[in-house]
């Protein structure tokens, strides 16, 4: 039996918010507790205001004012010698490089504020941090590397009853068993995951199992179905103010759209969500974008040459990220769209 879902990013004074608390109400709350701890000189208070500043800015897409948060919240607690709030404020900072694309700072980050967990006695910082380990792996896509952490994740998680790291675990196994084709142990998993998160109060959990979900439904041929999930999710996206979890919605709506050949109507999708990414500094969801529009455009007649060039760039992009199964990824639309790899022979 699983209780509500707590967010323990929210310290201190700002523990009393829930998990979907308006991100403006959040950012507003943390701002004024900064300010009167830093009148009473108070580093710990300070600290936790800092972190609830940096997640809330982050989840809004203010890229620039959480990396300047996070950091201020790590120099509070350091000041204070509390070294849970230490890893609190590094597991935001390495939260936010992943954000950004920067894979392998976000697992520098994320193993040292794991690290200072351990050292501070703080378990869930340490839970969060190895779940954030764990996920940047997944997204690079080390699926050997971390498939087993998730799992272990997911067991801790489950024999303490925490919702909402029950929901992040089954959504990150889900998801990697539907980029190896295993579509209907991925539902299950998602749909699951969906059931915890309504149970638990936990919008934001729901709105990306909602939309694994709908990924799934689409690849297995059922686009209708798939888009009524997506409106569903993002309603609860618009609700708390997700920026970064609305545009992956969007970016999936392109994708369901696409398989199922409304490629004009993807191709608009697709171009609203790269301009979302690009407003909040999000490489991976822009390159991730780009390549729906691109091939997208393909579909409605652009010029081969065009395209190739654009999948070159593509390939580049989505490489310097960190992600391995870039060139499979490029590759898997090369053929798609016909069109030759850089190196290939034509035929006779």
């Amino acid at each position: 039996m699983y209780g509500k879902a707590s967010a323990p990013e929210y310290r201190g004074p700002l523990g009393e918010l829930s998990v979907n608390t308006s991100l403006e109400e959040v950012l507003a709350k943390a701002v004024e507790e900064m300010r009167l701890a830093e009148q009473g000189g108070k580093s710990l208070e300070l600290a936790h205001a800092a972190l609830a500043a940096a997640e809330a800015s982050r989840r809004l897409g203010r890229v620039e004012e959480a990396e300047q948060a996070w950091q201020d919240s790590f120099r509070a607690a350091e000041r204070a010698g509390d070294r849970g709030a230490m890893a609190w404020a590094v597991w935001s900072g390495g939260t936010l490089a992943r954000q950004r694309g920067d894979l392998a700072l976000a697992r520098r980050r994320l193993a040292e504020a794991a690290e200072l967990a351990e050292k501070g006695d703080d378990i869930v910082a340490r839970g969060y941090s190895l779940a954030g380990l764990a996920e940047t792996g997944r997204i690079q896509g080390d699926y050997e590397a971390v498939g087993r952490l998730h799992e272990q994740l997911l067991a801790e998680a489950r024999r303490r009853g925490e919702a909402r790291h029950t929901v992040w675990a089954l959504e990150g196994i889900a998801q990697m068993h539907r980029n190896t084709g295993s579509f209907d142990t991925a539902l299950a998993m998602f749909e699951e995951a969906a059931q915890i998160a309504r149970d638990a109060g936990d919008d934001r959990g729901r709105a990306w199992a909602l939309r694994g979900m709908a990924d799934v439904r689409s690849a297995q041929g059922e686009p209708e179905r798939a888009l009524a999930l997506l409106t569903e999710a993002e309603l609860l996206c618009r609700e708390v103010q997700l920026v970064g979890a609305l545009a992956y919605n969007h970016k999936m709506r392109g994708n369901v759209l696409y398989r199922a050949g409304r490629y004009a109507q993807a191709e608009e999708v697709y171009r609203g969500a790269l301009a979302e990414f690009r407003a909040m500094g999000e490489p991976r969801g822009e390159a991730l974008s780009r390549l729906g529009l691109v091939k997208a455009e393909a579909r409605q007649g652009r010029p081969a040459a065009s395209t190739a060039a654009d999948l070159d760039a593509l390939e580049r992009a989505l490489g310097d990220i960190g992600l391995q199964r870039a060139g499979d990824m490029i590759a898997q639309a090369r053929a798609e769209l016909g069109v030759p790899a850089p190196d290939a022979v034509p035929a006779p």
